[in-house]
């Protein structure tokens, strides 16, 4: 099971899954990450946290935990 933390920069993956639940799944979901959505990996910083992804033609930033739980 690879999670979207794992992506390498300049990758285009899919979303297979979002775990978790209640409120923090909710907050992935309205931030445009759903099941079937393409998401590339702009940028990591230098600590790895947070990771910049392009999502739906906009960028978006997300912290590794958030990451952690949206499988690809």
């Amino acid at each position: 099971m690879a999670t979207l933390k794992d992506a390498k920069i300049g990758h285009t993956v899919t979303v297979k899954k979002i775990n978790g639940e209640g409120a923090l799944k909710r907050r992935i979901m309205d931030m445009g990450i759903t099941k079937g959505t393409d998401i590339m990996i702009r940028r990591v910083a230098p600590l790895g946290d947070p990771i910049e992804v392009t999502v739906r033609g906009y960028e978006l930033s997300l912290r590794k935990a958030d990451a952690e739980m949206i499988e690809i």
